[in-house]
Order: C-alpha cells, then sequence, then structure tokens
C-alpha cells in the first residue's frame, strides 16, 4: 500500500514564512512600550463570552501578528476543520473513528449520525440512565446489600476516565452533598487501592469501574482487588449488584466481571478517553453534585461548542488561545506553557490539561505519514496553584532564562466569599500579571533600594539582582463564579484551543499510538515475572533491571 503524497509543509505556507520575519522584527519590542502607544490595547485584544473574559493583551503581539497568524489558519484550512469536527466526520483517521464528544453535550444538534445512525437517541438514553441512579444514590433510595445507603463512591479508572471526573468533583465540590465522599483510584501500585478500602466499609461504598474496553490492565487489577475485598465481608456475589456499577463499551466482558447489564453505562469508540468526561465516564461527578448540575455543565461545553463553531476566527477565544501557543512554540522559540488557576477548588486542573494537550498533540508524523522535521508540535505543560507556585517556580518564570508563557485563571467571587481572602487572593492574581509584562528596571530598582535607605555601594551590589526583564506574556481568564457551567465552558475553550494546535501542526490529535507502547511492553514482561529464573531476553539494561528485581523481591 502506498503512502499518501506528502502535503506542502507547514513551514513552506506563506503565511508561516511572513511570521518568521515577523518574529525577528518584534525581538527588541517590549510590552511595556506596546501598552504605553495603545491606550486602547486592552479593549482591543481581550474577548467575552458572556461572564467569561479572555485578555490576551499582556501577549509579545501587535496587530499584524494577529494578521499574519489568522492568516496562517485560514492557509491550513481551520474553518474547513471546525465543521468536519462537529458534523461527525471521521477526522481521528488512524483509528477510523469520528470524533463527537461535542454530541454529548447538545441535545438541540439534531441528527448527528455515525456510520449512518444517528447517536443523540443513544446519548439521551445514557443520560437519564445517568439521572437514575445518580438521584437513587443522592437520596439514599440506593441502597447496600445490608439495607444502609451508600456513603462513598469509588471510581476506577486510568487516564481520562481518572483525571476528568477527579478534576471535576473537586472543582464543583461547593456543590456536592458532603457526607457522599467520592474517591478515584488510578495507580495499579497497591497503596493506592489500599489506602482507599482503608477508609471505607463494604456495605455502604459503590465501586464505578471505567474501562471503554474493560480491558485495561492497571483498571482491572485495582477492580479485582475491590472485588475480592468486597466479597471478603459480603459473600454472595448477588450483593455486587448493589456495589459494582461499569461505564464500558464491553457489556460481554463487564458481565463476566459480574456486573449485572442493568448496571452497564455504555460509552462510545467515537469518544475519546481525555474527552470522556461529557458521557456517563462523569458518572461520579453526577453522583457527587447532581444530574441538574452536571448537565449545567454539558450546557457550559455546549455554549462554547458554539461560540468555537460559529464566532468569526478574530472573535473566536478558542482560535485565539491556541493561535498564541502557536506563536510562541514555533516562532519565539517556547517549550514549556504554563496553566495557573488562583481557585482553590481548580487544584486538579493543570493536571487534567496537562493530559488533553500532551496527549493529544504529542505526535511527531503529520496526517500524511510523514516525520515531523522542520517545526515543533506540542509543548511541556506545567502548573499548579497560583498562590503555590508563586512561592515555587515563578522564580525561574521571572528571572530565569526560558520563556514560558503562562494562562491565569481567577473567579471573581466564590459560593463562600470572604471578602479579605478574595481580594487578597485577586491583587496577587492582578499583580502578577502586571509583573511578568512590567518587570523591573534598573532606575526602577534603584529608586525602590534608595527608598529602604541602602547606602550606594549596596545598592549597586544588589542592583544586577533586583532587576527583573519583565515582557513575560500571560492570558488571563475571568469569570463571575466557578459553577458547573463556568466550568463546562472553560473545559471546552481548552479541549478546541488544542484541537486548533493540532490542525495548524497537521497532526492526528485524538489518536494516542506512543501511549499503547509501553502498554504491549508491560504485557511482554509480566509472565517474565512469573518465576524466580533469571532472563535474557531484552537489552542488558532491562535484563539487569528484571533480575535485580527477581533476586530481591519479597517473594522469592
Amino acid at each position: 500500500m502506498s503512502k499518501p503524497q506528502p502535503a506542502l509543509s507547514r513551514t513552506a505556507l506563506p503565511a508561516w514564512q511572513a511570521l518568521r520575519r515577523h518574529a525577528e522584527q518584534l525581538q527588541s519590542v517590549s510590552m511595556r512600550d506596546l501598552f504605553e502607544s495603545d491606550p486602547a490595547r486592552f479593549d482591543r485584544f481581550s474577548l467575552t463570552l458572556d461572564d467569561m473574559l479572555l485578555d490576551y493583551s499582556k501577549n509579545r503581539i501587535t496587530d499584524e501578528t494577529l494578521a499574519h497568524l489568522q492568516a496562517l489558519a485560514g492557509q491550513c484550512d481551520l474553518p474547513d476543520w471546525i465543521e468536519r469536527l462537529f458534523s461527525g466526520e471521521r477526522i481521528n483517521h488512524t483509528e477510523q473513528r469520528a470524533v463527537l464528544h461535542t454530541a454529548l453535550r447538545d441535545p438541540e444538534a439534531g441528527p448527528i449520525r455515525v456510520d449512518g445512525e444517528d447517536v443523540l437517541p443513544q446519548v439521551q438514553a445514557v443520560l437519564a440512565q445517568m439521572r437514575e441512579l445518580s438521584e437513587a444514590v443522592r437520596s439514599r433510595h440506593w441502597r447496600g446489600y445490608s439495607g444502609q445507603p451508600i456513603t462513598d463512591v469509588v471510581n476506577i479508572g486510568v487516564g481520562g476516565s481518572d483525571l476528568g471526573p477527579l478534576m471535576a468533583c473537586e472543582a464543583l465540590r461547593p456543590y456536592a452533598i458532603h457526607d457522599l465522599r467520592m474517591h478515584f483510584v488510578s495507580n495499579v501500585d497497591e497503596n493506592h487501592i489500599l489506602d482507599t478500602l482503608e477508609s471505607i466499609k463494604p456495605e455502604t461504598t459503590l465501586f464505578i469501574i471505567v474501562s471503554k474496553s474493560f480491558t485495561t490492565r492497571d483498571t482491572l487489577v485495582n477492580a479485582k482487588t475491590a472485588r475480592n475485598w468486597f466479597r471478603r465481608v459480603a459473600g454472595d456475589d448477588s450483593a455486587m449488584e448493589r456495589h459494582f456499577i461499569a461505564v464500558s463499551d464491553n457489556v460481554a466482558a463487564a458481565g463476566e466481571f459480574g456486573i449485572p447489564e442493568s448496571n452497564i453505562f455504555r460509552m462510545w469508540d467515537w469518544v475519546g478517553g481525555r474527552y470522556s468526561m461529557w458521557s456517563a465516564v462523569g458518572l461520579s461527578i453526577a453522583i457527587s453534585v447532581g444530574m441538574d448540575h452536571f448537565e449545567s455543565m454539558l450546557q457550559g461545553a455546549c455554549d462554547m461548542d458554539r461560540h468555537f463553531r460559529n464566532a468569526p476566527l478574530d472573535q473566536n477565544m478558542p482560535v485565539i488561545l491556541g493561535l498564541l501557543g502557536i506563536w510562541y512554540n514555533n516562532f519565539l522559540g517556547t517549550q514549556t506553557y504554563a496553566v495557573l488557576p488562583y481557585d482553590q477548588h481548580l487544584k486538579y486542573l493543570p493536571d487534567y490539561l496537562r493530559q488533553m494537550d500532551m496527549e493529544s498533540n504529542g505526535k511527531s508524523v503529520d496526517r500524511q505519514g510523514n516525520p515531523i522535521t522542520d517545526y515543533e508540535t506540542g509543548p511541556v505543560l506545567f502548573g499548579q496553584l497560583g498562590i503555590t507556585g508563586q512561592h515555587a517556580f515563578y522564580q525561574l518564570m521571572h528571572q530565569g532564562t526560558k520563556l514560558i508563557p503562562a494562562d491565569i485563571i481567577a473567579p471573581i467571587t466564590s459560593l463562600h466569599c470572604i471578602r479579605d481572602h478574595h481580594r487578597t487572593l485577586m491583587s496577587n492574581v492582578f499583580a502578577q500579571t502586571e509583573a511578568f509584562m512590567r518587570g523591573k528596571t534598573e532606575a526602577e530598582a534603584r529608586t525602590d533600594m534608595q527608598a529602604q535607605g541602602l547606602d550606594e555601594a549596596e545598592i549597586e551590589r544588589l542592583l544586577p539582582y533586583r532587576v527583573f526583564p519583565g515582557n513575560k506574556p500571560t492570558n488571563t481568564i475571568l469569570f463571575h463564579t466557578l459553577d458547573p457551567r463556568t466550568l463546562g465552558r472553560l473545559i471546552a475553550l481548552y479541549e478546541h484551543k488544542v484541537f486548533v494546535q493540532g490542525v495548524i501542526w497537521d497532526i492526528n490529535s485524538f489518536d494516542q499510538w506512543g501511549v499503547e507502547l509501553g502498554k504491549q511492553l508491560a504485557d511482554k514482561i509480566l509472565p517474565e515475572l512469573a518465576d524466580n529464573d533469571p532472563i535474557d531476553s531484552h537489552d542488558t539494561s532491562t535484563n539487569g533491571l528484571i533480575n535485580y528485581y527477581k533476586g530481591l523481591r519479597p517473594d522469592k
């Protein structure tokens, strides 16, 4: 079978060449100067969607930069790709799958067909099933085998089957029933499941096993440990009906595990794992905060979907964020990018976005199957709560030698807003975005030290250390309150941003073959650990590591 003909390299596009030249021209331009010369810069370089504000004025950009980036989007056929995403075309071409997580959150979308079948009735049926179960658990009508209500829910999954629900349950914690505890187990290290089991009781625990294929080894090892623990107390397997739920596309395998079909919630191959929290994978979210709030989260994502699909490129939040990332990654030489939420309940958002971004766009082969050798693709994403980061890695961002663009995310208020707390929090938000942009000049540093009463000799000694170069880019995202609808908008904003960048880089953002290699090798190695015989079937390092492990493990 012949390989597809190579497409014109992205670097040969006229807009790409123009951006290269433009980046050279902007090397000596400071954002301080840009703000001083344009009093309307904030108004021109910010967007709103209802109460959500994206301020992108603190970037190393001009109108010319944006014009070139918009031209690049056009030359990469971005508008056409957006339509292909929403229409159900098989844009995940390496797995021959549609990419329709957007269909999970728009009940008014009309028929969306996959292989000729409208998938919306299936989606609505699963949503109804989720509502029935979540309301039964929350109202205490769902009882365990001993007649007691459920007090603990344990979600067992990995990757998108864990990070999405974990992040959302924490983000929406103020909306949850606080005597209904949520737990998330993803690590096959036995300490994760055992530590969780220590704090719960079999007769009041509901387990949700989340695996599309119901063959993911890490998830099934944890699920079997949970089942064995449950059996030791409950005895009769018939009790599992009140304590085990599956979210899977493999009904037969879930049934063989011991879960009745009435407790199996379907998911579909046209929903990628890292985009699956909108499906029954989000069952733990619905149980925690209620189905009404879960559907509000879906509506928020739908708001962003419609904005992304319909807004002009130059007024489109995900497009702007995506193109700014292209600008820094491909033309200003950055390798990393930071997500810095200033909301305690968004503490898992950087972890969630790291998987979404790096699993989606960590690719080095284009859509024609050709190695990408002349431009960079996905950056390294990191981050944590902003206040924590200020006392950890912000030092490197402010005065280190690396340029690290950042997104700073904050709510204007919260459900439990204490004025002194929140105003102190927001003062840090505004101060950090200003500090990254402005820095501190020698003259400003000298004036500060003079005001502190330092003598001239000490000032001269300390001056190099007190100067901040500034010109460090940030986007700021503000919204009124971190409620379910806002969370939906925020997550969908980043989903579509990642998609935009994948289109520009000409890669498939929806497969993850790099994840599979380690799984395949682990499947080969696992039988080799069954005995204590030395092995020599790998490279000398891997052989040495395995044999050292066999020599010291306690069950030798």
